[in-house]
């Protein structure tokens, strides 16, 4: 593999948008490929998808990787509502405009307190409201390296093929410093036998569920696939998370954060798709 394409400027159009060697010639191959076809082949299966679901007939397998635990993590970011669907955040967004404006919300947006939605004394990470959804992306490498500002910070040159796992969670923003702190659940310079960790994942939201996938984002769609094989472990029901802390995180962070990115739309044709075990 001859190519390395590091883009640590696209993390407002794709979750990881990381490219490892080898991946532009994939993508020209399969998009060729895929001209006399009605979405794109030759890929593995794409992200994100409805977890409730374990429908998949693609056929292209990868290793997956290790657990987040045993890989250091190497970037935090979030995307304005959830690009994933299940059965807790299934509430259409809809159609948007490049990204944004689309995804799904979750149920419990709908049920809010007045307390809860009420406005913040400040503008939050340029324009998130009580009442939001996202969906929170801890993104981990195999690579030996340290968290940092762009998605680049996932790879090296030394390790440019690198396994990836990214763990998510879908949270409904709420004005209320009794639900979660998401500096309880952001880096810190946290490190746990060895490796760089966020401080916590929550851990209460459901078995996540596990499958083979890709890079995500609004420049990808099912005739225009993503080459990176990437593991996602998605927690299947939402949190409340106070709204203010996740303000205070995108004032400084290592990651250099500090807005919301736009989603995918959601992949449904079973040939884009791994099966779920």
């Amino acid at each position: 593999m001859k190519n390395l394409i590091k883009l640590n400027n696209l993390v407002s159009t794709m979750c990881l948008a990381l490219l490892i060697s080898g991946a532009a010639n994939a993508e020209h191959h399969a998009e060729n490929a895929g001209q006399e076809s009605d979405v794109c082949v030759g890929y593995a299966g794409q992200t994100p998808r409805d977890i409730d679901s374990k429908t998949g007939t693609n056929s292209v397998k990868f290793d997956l990787a290790s657990p987040a635990s045993e890989m250091n993590l190497c970037n935090i970011h979030f995307h304005a509502n959830a690009e994933h669907k299940a059965k807790d955040f299934a509430i259409y967004a809809g159609d948007g405009k490049d990204g944004y404006g689309s995804g799904y919300q979750c149920g419990i947006s709908k049920s809010l307190t007045k307390a809860e939605m009420k406005a913040p004394d400040a503008e939050i990470c340029k324009g998130l409201a009580p009442g939001d959804t996202i969906e929170v992306h801890w993104v981990h490498t195999s690579c030996d390296v340290a968290p940092g500002p762009g998605l680049g910070s996932c790879l090296s040159d030394a390790c440019a093929n690198p396994d990836l796992r990214v763990e998510t969670q879908v949270f409904t923003l709420v004005n209320d410093s009794s639900a979660l702190n998401f500096n309880d659940l952001s880096y810190g310079g946290n490190q746990e036998n060895g490796f760089h960790q966020a401080k916590a994942i929550p851990a209460t939201t459901g078995i996540p569920v596990e499958f083979m996938g890709s890079t995500t984002g609004p420049s990808y769609n099912e005739k225009a696939c993503s080459a990176l094989q990437v593991t996602w472990s998605v927690r299947p029901q939402c949190a409340k998370l106070d709204i203010n802390t996740i303000g205070k995180w995108c004032e400084s962070n290592v990651f250099k954060e500090d807005h919301a990115h736009g989603v995918r739309a959601l992949v449904t044709d079973p040939r884009l798709l791994s099966p779920i075990e």
